[in-house]
């Protein structure tokens, strides 16, 4: 990690650095991060993450972050699963009453800039998001190349980029107004509401589009649920 940066006062924005370096069949990476009473964290990376083509061996990254009453806000860039990965991606946020947070993951299947679709390979993406001892969301997503789902209607109807995105605690206002945003015309996203966390789904063809969506729903939302203005890290201008 580089060193923290302050860009708006008192909320820390951090980078993590290993994730683009890339994980293999076999890796172990995991993310800990703990949040304070009181405290303001965003988290991102510099760029996009990589699981590469394993022999067999499954690569495994599990992020845990823990939010004792503060702010969190975890912002990856997306994570490229090449043909051929085998791999398993958590993502695991354990609040405290009082706590708030904003979130995605965004998984690119496949390497579509080299014609290289995800044609074998195997990802399971867990996200989960706990208050106190209850779970408030528990989305499992399971995807192999060799099943009809990244082809048929039901499921990812051949688009190579899906993403997740949650929010809490929201209201059923905040899910309406992100409803009446303008559609994003090369992306294809659903929201709800249930337990005070809004959940979004949204399915493309480019990483770009899906984490453009993602961002006008943070810019959004930040204000309401985190009371504070939408600044962008400065390292995706880079």
């Amino acid at each position: 990690m580089q060193r923290p940066f302050y860009p708006e006062g008192d909320a820390c924005h951090c980078y993590l650095l290993h994730p683009p370096g890339g994980v293999v069949g076999g890796d172990r990476l995991e993310i800990r991060v703990d949040v304070g009473a009181g405290a303001h964290v965003l988290l991102t990376t510099p760029a996009a993450g990589k699981f590469y083509r394993s022999g067999g061996r499954q690569a495994q990254q599990r992020v845990s972050i823990r939010i004792d009453g503060g702010n969190a806000e975890w912002m990856p860039q997306e994570t490229i699963f090449y043909p051929g990965a085998v791999a398993r991606q958590q993502t695991i946020v354990r609040m405290r009453t009082g706590s708030r947070f904003i979130g995605w993951e965004i998984a690119c299947l496949g390497l579509s800039a080299r014609a290289e679709p995800f044609t074998s390979g195997l990802l399971q993406q867990n996200f989960e998001l706990w208050l106190e001892q209850r779970p408030l969301l528990v989305d499992v997503l399971q995807l192999d190349a060799a099943a009809p789902t990244l082809r048929a209607r039901w499921g990812l109807a051949g688009n190579s980029v899906v993403g997740t995105f949650a929010a809490y605690p929201a209201t059923r206002d905040d899910v309406e107004m992100l409803r009446g945003l303008e559609p994003g015309g090369e992306s294809l996203a659903a929201l709800t509401l249930v337990d005070g966390v809004l959940t979004g789904r949204c399915f493309g063809m480019q990483a770009d589009a899906v984490k453009r969506r993602f961002v006008e729903w943070w810019k959004c939302l930040r204000p309401r649920i985190m009371r504070r203005e939408a600044h962008l890290p400065r390292i995706w201008a880079t």
